[in-house]
């Protein structure tokens, strides 16, 4: 259960930054995609509730 809140907590961080963080000219990797965000919220959630 606890990995799995931190899963959805990272990937919910992941994605407001990356739906409401977008850069201007695309060229962001992050912030550009709010798919790509989400994948990298989650896995730093993963790697917080681990450590």
């Amino acid at each position: 259960m606890k990995i799995f809140l931190g899963l959805a907590c990272g990937a919910g961080i992941g994605f407001a930054v990356g739906y409401f963080g977008r850069c201007a000219t695309g060229t962001c990797p992050l912030t550009s995609n709010p798919w790509v965000s989400t994948v990298v919220g989650a896995m730093i959630g993963l790697m917080a509730v681990l450590s």
